[in-house]
């Protein structure tokens, strides 16, 4: 075992933990260091733990004791070390834990006590505020980052850190329906990154802001606005946060926050086999798509080679109003049945997709159940942009019943075998502040989400078990607290091939391998037809084409055209014949910020599947992680050998545009 020390040299007090040390000052401000970097300091003391109150921020804290004791819990075992410090009135306590099975991780929780005579009035505080130095002379941009809040204009989850850059990351609401997201920062370098966060078990209102300076620096942290008034004696205490550091991109981070947080209970689901078919989807002829245009399309789809039709929006009398429309279907439920039937006839699986937690004016549920809606604190409705609709409060009894009674419906009497649940607003919701939902507190909207989507998923497994329940917040980064509700994750509206592959490599990250990844329709990535990005991630490739022999209006961008269909067979059997989902994703041998060109790789069984992407490349490209024997290099794609190279540090020259996709055999 590896022992745990706590160090004091002058006035230093270092705590450490397996390859990551946090030192404290006389103030009690700190640094990250880890003997990972050349540079063992990563940055200079800051303020890491601040209270702010009306008279101003306590920054400086004169620390007077410092002790350890051993802790055990469910993360795991090691030291925690407690360092006690005073500003004025206020007494500080910092708990710093390490545990052996966490390396490069330390865990703090701080917590603040009023010792002066007078009430004390808090308004919020800081944790985890550091600074990452820049390596001098390093090339631009010298530092990239995964940011997970959400916002309207939809940004890269993973991107450079240009100077001058500054983002809030506030996890609340950002716009009227753009909200939530992972609660992790991480930032890196060529060698070195940090990573920081809460691990409490549901999601919280606070920000992750992200800066870099003129002179090169970033400054990262975690703040919450949290008011309160501490009597004489009493204690306000912070969310329990981390700071970790690690070689390569965020995948490290994510794969171990992941794990941190099942060992307290949280489960991500494995999917069904059935999660893994190729997708086609009913979106390609829009909102006024008829049962007709589905049906003419069924037998091509399954020709080549999806195993599943989705119905998308537009079934619906309204968005809240979710029973089918009469012009479609006439019969309404037995027409939904029948629909689902022929789809089965035609040997597919069927997906209906569906918008809970909003509802237009006109709806059903905002006509009947008034009482049912989210409100402001000024009593008026919170919109949800896209369908002109306002939220459904989640955490409101009645509305979670609803979900769950048309979950019911869906796959039990109409008969489908999936749900892609879908919408920008699903991250997160606003503060409800309607009295007739007799919340605790305002913010119970937002940490209720999670359980309004446990109650859909429980319900769904228990009408059809194994039925896939995909949930795509439309652009915005996943929370992680609805990964344990659903076993399809997805692309959620790439608007370029980059996010397809920056996505899958994030959520294979948080769920692991056993949880499937749709990478979206194919028409949404670049150039419309790119099934190489959702390929090399290991990702379930899918399709919205619009068949041109269909009755009825098209859209002639998605035409299924002679060059597309030969092109969307070869891609599906190339997809049954390796069946990359099934395999290992290995995150941790590139780096998707720096390493160019951007590589991924999948293990299965002895065999390596690397895929290359760039716009061009000729030369070298490295085939990291194999073992030191002699393998056979095939470019599978296009049926074509490469030659053969020696691992461990093999190499291999090669020129390509757009894409390269090799299959690596040991010989």
């Amino acid at each position: 075992m590896i022992s745990l020390a706590l160090l004091v040299a002058s006035s230093l007090v270092s705590v450490e933990g397996v390859g990551i040390r946090l030192q404290f000052n006389e103030k009690m401000h700190t640094r990250v260091e880890t003997p990972l970097a050349e540079a063992q300091t990563l940055g200079p003391f800051t303020d890491s733990e601040t209270l702010r109150t009306p008279r101003g921020e306590l920054h400086d804290f004169a620390l007077q004791s410092h002790t350890e004791e051993a802790a055990t819990d469910p993360i795991g075992s090691g030291t925690r070390t407690i360092l006690i410090g005073r500003a004025k009135d206020v007494e500080k306590r910092v708990e710093v834990t390490s545990y052996t099975n966490r390396p490069r991780w330390l865990f703090l929780r701080v917590r603040y006590r009023n010792l002066g005579a007078k009430p004390l009035a808090v308004q919020g505080y800081l944790n985890n505020h550091y600074q990452l130095s820049v390596v001098p002379g390093d090339a631009e941009p010298a530092f990239w980052s995964y940011q997970s809040a959400s916002y309207e204009k939809r940004p890269d989850w993973v991107l450079p850190v240009k100077k001058g850059y500054r983002r809030a990351n506030f996890l609340g609401m950002n716009d009227s329906d753009y909200g939530g997201g992972t609660p992790i920062m991480d930032v890196w370098r060529r060698d070195i990154g940090i990573g920081i966060g809460h691990i409490e078990l549901v999601p919280k209102i606070l920000s992750l802001p992200l800066s870099r300076h003129s002179d090169g620096e970033v400054e990262m942290g975690l703040n919450a606005e949290r008011p309160a008034t501490l009597n004489t004696g009493e204690s306000f205490e912070t969310v329990r946060s981390f700071v970790t550091v690690h070689h390569g991109d965020h995948f490290a981070t994510l794969r171990a926050y992941s794990a941190v947080m099942q060992s307290q209970g949280i489960k991500i689901p494995e999917s069904p086999s059935s999660a893994f078919e190729p997708i086609w989807c009913a979106w390609g002829y829009g909102r006024e798509f008829t049962p007709t245009q589905v049906f003419e399309t069924l037998p091509v789809a399954k020709h080549l080679g999806f195993h599943w039709a989705t119905l998308d929006d537009g079934w619906q009398v309204a968005v809240g109003d979710w029973t089918p429309t009469p012009e479609k279907f006439p019969r309404g439920d037995a027409d939904m049945k029948a629909l689902v039937d022929r789809i089965h006839a035609a040997g597919l699986k069927a997906q209906l997709w569906w918008s809970p937690l909003a509802a237009t004016p006109a709806s059903r549920t905002a006509r009947e159940h008034p009482n049912w809606l989210l409100k402001n604190q000024n009593g008026g409705l919170q919109k949800i942009t896209w369908w002109n609709a306002n939220y459904l409060c989640p955490s409101y009894d009645a509305v979670r019943l609803d979900a769950a009674d048309f979950v019911r419906k869906a796959l039990g009497k109409w008969g489908f075998d999936g749900l892609k649940i879908d919408g920008q607003h699903l991250n997160a919701a606003p503060a409800c502040f309607n009295k007739a939902h007799a919340h605790h507190s305002p913010e119970d909207s937002f940490e209720g989400m999670p359980v309004f989507f446990e109650n859909i998923w429980s319900t769904a497994q228990a009408t059809k078990p194994g039925a896939v329940i995909e949930i795509c917040p439309c652009g915005t980064g996943y929370s992680f607290f609805t990964l344990p509700y659903l076993n399809m994750t997805v692309a959620a509206d790439p608007e370029s091939s980059w996010q397809v592959r920056l996505k899958g490599k994030t959520l294979k990250a948080l769920a692991g391998d056993k949880l499937a990844y749709f990478g979206d329709h194919v028409e949404l990535s670049d150039g419309g037809t790119d099934f190489a990005s959702t390929f090399g991630v290991g990702g379930v490739i899918g399709t919205n084409f619009a068949w041109p022999q269909a009755s009825g209006k098209k859209d002639p961008k998605l035409l299924l055209t002679a060059e597309r269909e030969v092109s969307w067979g070869k891609w599906t059997a190339l997809y049954q014949n390796k069946r990359l989902t099934d395999g290992e994703y290995l995150g941790g041998l590139y780096d998707i910020g720096f390493d160019k060109p951007e590589t991924h790789v999948i293990r299965k069984g002895d065999k390596y599947y690397y895929a290359f992407y760039a716009k061009h490349h000729a030369g070298f490209v490295e085939l990291r992680g194999l073992d030191a024997k002699s393998y056979r290099v095939t470019d599978y794609v296009n049926a074509k050998e490469l030659g053969r190279v020696q691992g461990s540090s093999a190499r291999l020259d090669v020129s390509f545009d757009q894409s390269l996709l090799i299959e690596v055999t040991p010989e």
